[in-house]
């Protein structure tokens, strides 16, 4: 079973729902460990006391705030829990949105909300009413050191919970403004004739991590003294003409999906002709 991550009441008016929240996504990438390089032995973090100029071990050290320089206010973790706010127990509905409402842009972290089994009837009410009336649920609750603003919305029959961002930890000011350019209409008719013949539905599973492969097969490589297979750059030349590129794109988009079409019936094909023979 996975680790509950956190475990309290999904409060809908009076209604209490009993909740364990999983974690629905993790970042896969290739862990490296820090080698000294002279004999490549494991380099391991040591923490620190500057005052006594001597390694602590982690059962010494405590958390303080700076409120000067060199000047710290220490907390305990015994007085965060006592001044946690209730939703660290229990997640408050505030209010619901329209479906598709909030802007991915603030969506932080992602997390299957789970019933407990012996009450699952207002798990089950509560999934139901925001499925038929199309609404995600904003709510609050308080869980890794922090209270988080959060959107719960259906999903595949069950209900995933996204954290946000609060409006001011977006980074408004990294913004650059669009450039003034004039386009033709032929311009653009091209460019939404490129966008309609690269139009798919998603599938996540037929994207894969390229880079995290490449480094697999590097490491393969070099364990086996092989020599490693370098990956060739595209060269990306400036936009001259953009009605030549344009056309260039469609072209090559075509010339791609038919030679994707024809290699994905092509076994068919063959099994006609043998079974014909």
């Amino acid at each position: 079973m996975p680790a509950t991550v956190w475990k309290g009441y999904l409060s809908f008016g009076l209604v209490s729902v009993p909740v364990r929240l999983f974690s629905a996504a993790r970042a896969e990438s290739v862990h490296f460990h820090m080698l000294h390089k002279k004999d490549e032995s494991r380099i391991k973090e040591v923490w620190y006391c500057a005052a006594e100029d001597k390694p602590v071990d982690r059962s010494e050290i405590g958390k303080g705030y700076e409120v000067s320089k060199g000047k710290y206010v220490v907390v305990e973790d015994e007085e965060l829990k006592k001044i946690a706010p209730p939703t660290a127990t229990t997640m408050d509905v505030l209010q619901f949105v329209s479906k598709d409402e909030v802007d991915p842009i603030y969506f932080e972290t992602s997390y299957y909300v789970a019933a407990e089994d012996k009450t699952a009837k207002p798990y089950v009410l509560f999934l139901a009413a925001l499925t038929e009336t199309k609404q995600d649920a904003i709510a609050k609750v308080t869980m890794h050191n922090r209270e988080h603003v959060v959107l719960i919305r259906p999903l595949n029959g069950g209900l995933v919970l996204h954290t946000l961002y609060y409006a001011g930890e977006l980074h408004k000011t990294n913004r650059t403004e669009t450039p003034k350019a004039h386009y033709s209409a032929k311009e653009l008719e091209l460019a939404k004739n490129l966008v309609e013949q690269l139009s798919a539905p998603f599938r996540p599973q037929e994207f894969k991590d390229t880079y995290r492969a490449n480094v697999e097969q590097l490491i393969e490589q070099k364990k086996k003294g092989q020599k490693i297979t370098e990956v060739k750059q595209p060269a990306k030349a400036p936009v001259v003409d953009l009605m030549e590129a344009l056309k260039r794109s469609l072209a090559a988009h075509s010339t791609a999906s038919a030679q994707k079409h024809a290699r994905a019936h092509a076994p068919k094909r063959a099994a006609g002709r043998r079974k014909a023979a």
